[in-house]
Formats: C-alpha cells, structure tokens, sequence
C-alpha cells in the first residue's frame, strides 16, 4: 500500500495541512481529443467530490472541435456538418454555460475542478476570479485586457482574447477557459462565437505579432491562477503528517 492508500484508510486528507492552506494539482496534458478530456473531467470532478484528490487544474490542447453550451443555438454553427468535416473538426453537446465556441491547437484550454465549498460558494465570484487570471496574464505582456458586463471572458477592447464556460455541480467546478495564444482564428469565422453578434476574437499572438510559446504562457497562467484562488500549486501529493 503507498503512503497515499494508507492516509485514506485512515480517514485523513493529505491534501489540507492546516485550515488555510490549500493545494492544487497541475495536470498538463498536451493535446488531447475532446471526448477523453470530457472524460478525464468526469473523473477529476468524481474524485474531487469524494474528498480522494485535491484541486485540480487540466491544462491542454484540444484538435478542432466547436461545442455548444447549455444555452447554444444551433444556426449559431454557420456552415454544415459536412463543411465541418472538411476543415478537420468535429462537433460535441456540452453541459457547460454559454453557447457556441471553438477549441483548436494553439489555444491553451484550462479545466479548473474547485470545490469552492474551500473557496467561496459564488459562481460570480468564480468566474470574476478565473476573469482576473487572464487580465493579470496579459498585462504581463503589456495589453490592457478586460471585462465586458453581461459578456463573460477576458476582452481586449472588442475582441475576445479567453472564453469561458463553467459548469458546477455539488459546489465542484468543471469547463473552464479558453485562451488563444496562437490560434487559427479563421475557425471562428464560420460561428457566432459564444452567440454574440458584432464582436470579435483575438489571440495573444496577434496582438504581440508573434508566435508565443505556448509553455511560456502555461507558466503564467499557473502562477496566476495560484495567486488569485490563494492555492498552493503541487506536481504531486502533499502528506498531512506521518502516516
């Protein structure tokens, strides 16, 4: 039995040492289909629920996909299934917030599974939180990046730089965000991104006008996000004393 089992079997939590310090596990995945990140999500959130793993932020890559939200129209897909398949993507239904969005390479995609019974019970306030990651993100690289009311993401004037779209359950968070680092934005073009009409998307990368290695950002998005939600980042399991 490994040290983990044995804590377990013992009833206790190696992931909270005291009451006000919280750990978060990185998971960074590569690229990955979008039916086993849907999957890997499913379990996370399972664990998370059974108190058996910690926070968890999954950080990946997806191939073309578009998928629609809980609340997503249909006609807001501007071209066919068979189009759809031409340019290399597919399609899923999603339990998540928001409408229609685009998942492709070059995009770093974040999957953050909180028990915000730990944090703060305020889906708002959530998602204002993972906002305030973003802006802090690419104010290091000099752009003034914001939010727009009733929009939910991270902005750069008109333009959308992250996408988000949650979905919890029993206070635990799943989905999460979108950020185009150096995405193909042509695959925008062919939907009514998140269903609203006259505003556009953009990626660090156009803005910067150059590529922008994508690890680069990972770094900063972790180191931000630990900030913001007040976690500890660990890359594996943390012992609440002798076992």
């Amino acid at each position: 039995m490994n040290l983990e089992s044995a804590i377990w079997d013992q009833g206790q939590s190696p992931w909270l040492v005291g009451p006000r310090e919280m750990f978060c596990q990185v998971e960074q995945l590569g690229l990955v289909d979008y039916g086993e990140g849907l999957r890997l999500q499913h379990d996370r959130v399972a664990a998370r629920k059974a108190g058996a793993i910690p926070d968890t932020l999954l950080l990946l890559e997806h191939p073309h996909v578009y998928t629609f939200g809980r609340n997503a129209r249909r006609e807001h897909l501007l071209i066919s299934n068979e189009h759809v398949a031409s340019v290399g993507a597919q399609v899923f239904e999603t339990d998540r917030g928001g409408d229609i969005t685009y998942h492709g390479p070059g995009q770093l995609v974040g999957y953050p599974i909180l028990d915000l019974t730990r944090h703060r019970r305020d889906i708002a306030w959530y998602m204002r939180s993972l906002e305030e990651v973003f802006i802090r993100v690419a104010g290091e690289y000099g752009i003034g990046a914001g939010r727009i009311p009733g929009a939910p993401g991270v902005w750069v004037d008109n333009d959308k730089l992250v996408a988000m779209g949650v979905h919890v359950s029993r206070w635990v968070t799943s989905h999460g965000f979108a950020f185009n680092v150096n995405t193909d934005l042509r695959y925008f073009g062919w939907i009514v991104p998140c269903g609203l009409r006259g505003k556009g998307v953009t990626s660090l990368g156009k803005l910067l006008r150059k590529h922008v290695r994508i690890e680069e950002v990972t770094e900063r998005v972790v180191r931000h996000f630990a900030e913001v939600f007040a976690l500890e980042i660990v890359t594996s399991p943390v012992l609440a004393g002798p076992v």
